[in-house]
């Protein structure tokens, strides 16, 4: 499988449309670093942290198809929501073997180390211990022993993980933590985490089956859409209030050009969230809010840099 013949399968194994939510975490993290931090935009250090946080996202999605392989959730799925949930499904087409599977995964994880520990040696100490805890997540919300997506855990990571690439971005342009840009990957945390919960509706059939316990699962359709609604207002409302009490920079608040969409999306998960086949556009308008949500407090945080804002 690891052959230039197959470099098209390698690449949709990694389900390339999910890592734009990791290029807008970067891209909002050295927006950050130039508005709060006042320091100039390092290019080659940019695309060094976009093509490595980019693998490791990658990684994480391929060895999550690999354990919804053996713990039976994809071939038990038949609610699915293509492209947006159920995985890649290659492994249950024979497109490739579980095996190839997991070594993809593991070289994938592999390179990013590899170049992660390069970047931190050439902007500080601090890259390792956010390289390290972010890679974890992404392993350990797929991977047994502690498999977190099964346990009603895995939003909770994704939230972390994609605030972690955020103050990580910001890092290695700067070369220091900075408590305004962590509170500014908060929000687009929040965001990140609110696209898996209504990804979970489609599958929670076929996850309850399987024992796959996720926040959708756990909590019901009910529930977990209140969940949802409170993540989106949370994200919002939050990032607001920190900008009123200086907290974050006010152009931040470009990110609330994201609140319709959210709005909009959580007014159609309530509407069918017991009928989660017609949750397509819920999805969309959420993936949709949480690029928005941070592409948007990127565009004002590099404005305030450049003095237009």
């Amino acid at each position: 499988m690891l052959f230039p013949a197959s470099i098209r399968t390698l690449w949709a194994m990694t389900r390339p449309g999910f890592l734009a939510a990791t290029v807008v975490a970067c891209a909002l993290g050295i927006a950050a670093a130039a508005a709060v931090s006042g320091v100039a935009v390092d290019p080659w250090r940019a695309v060094a942290t976009l093509l490595l946080a980019a693998i490791a996202h990658a990684s994480a999605n391929v060895i999550n198809d690999y354990y919804d392989d053996r713990n039976g959730a994809d071939a038990s799925n038949t609610g699915r929501i293509f492209p947006f949930t159920g995985g890649a499904r290659f492994i249950q087409q024979r497109r490739v073997s579980a095996r190839d599977t997991q070594r993809y995964a593991l070289l994938l994880l592999a390179l990013a180390i590899a170049g992660g520990c390069g970047l931190a040696l050439a902007s500080g100490p601090g890259l390792f211990a956010i390289g390290a805890a972010g890679l974890a997540l992404g392993w350990c919300y797929s991977a047994p022993p502690l498999q977190l997506m099964s346990r009603g855990l895995g939003e909770v990571a994704v939230a972390f993980a994609w605030s972690l690439i955020v103050v990580g971005a910001a890092y290695v342009q700067s070369g220091q933590f900075n408590a305004q840009v962590a509170l500014c990957s908060l929000s687009y945390g929040l965001m990140a985490a609110n696209i898996l919960i209504v990804n979970g509706f489609p599958d929670a059939a076929s996850d309850a089956l399987v024992g796959k316990h996720t926040l959708v699962v756990r909590l019901g359709p009910t529930r977990a859409a209140l969940a949802y609604a409170a993540l989106a207002l949370t994200a919002h409302v939050g990032l607001a209030a920190l900008a009123l009490l200086s907290a974050v920079p006010t152009a931040a608040v470009w990110g609330l050009l994201s609140l319709p969409f959210s709005l909009t999306a959580t007014v159609i998960l309530w509407g069918e969230r017991e009928t989660p086949h017609q949750l397509r556009p819920a999805i969309k308008l959420t993936i949709t809010a949480a690029l928005l949500h941070g592409a948007a407090q990127a565009t004002g945080l590099l404005l305030m840099r450049s003095g237009a804002f």
